[in-house]
């Protein structure tokens, strides 16, 4: 198993940690033991529980941005392409393991630092947004929508019923061909 797959599964093995037990029993020793390596291994790849989180939060990042920046950059129709890419990987291409978006709660829980790759992500994707061919302000509802239902979804606070998200995705797509 190389180095990078090894830092990815420790990534997972944290975020599982977060989403079954809970933000504040995230330590690098329950990390380690959920990834089945030494808390010795752990700390060469990540020697804090902040470079742990800050890993979480960047490979999250780093998988977003390249997913929206390739379905953007292989849309044929250029108007709206951000937006609708933004809506397609959200709605349809999340990061597989879903237990990884709870790097983002962690990151709010260690460090309000932790969380800026995403801040700068979501900068450069609302820049894009706006400057899309739509109406900014439409782009911005859309995408704001978009960002309802995946936060009300990551908050176990709401799950909307598969038929109703499907046509409230089909909206926005919609709205962004418009």
């Amino acid at each position: 198993m190389g180095k990078i797959s090894r830092k990815v599964d420790i990534l997972h093995a944290a975020s599982k940690v977060v989403s079954e037990k809970g933000i504040f029993n995230l330590t690098l020793d329950a990390t380690a033991k959920e990834a089945g390596i030494s808390k010795g291994g752990l700390l060469y790849h990540y020697p804090s529980k902040e470079a742990l989180v800050q890993g979480m939060v960047e490979h999250l990042a780093n998988n977003y941005r390249e997913k929206i920046s390739n379905n953007a950059e292989s849309d044929p129709v250029d108007k709206g392409k951000w937006v609708r890419a933004y809506v397609d990987v959200t709605f349809n291409q999340a990061y597989q393991n879903k237990d990884m978006h709870y790097g983002l709660l962690a990151a709010k829980a260690v460090s309000s630092n932790s969380l800026d790759p995403i801040r700068e992500l979501y900068s450069d994707w609302q820049y894009k947004i706006e400057d899309d061919g739509i109406d900014p302000i439409k782009a911005t509802i859309i995408r704001l929508a978009t960002d309802g239902i995946w936060l009300s979804e990551l908050f176990d606070i709401y799950h909307i019923e598969k038929d109703k998200k499907k046509a409230v995705y089909e909206k926005l797509r919609e709205w962004a061909n418009e």
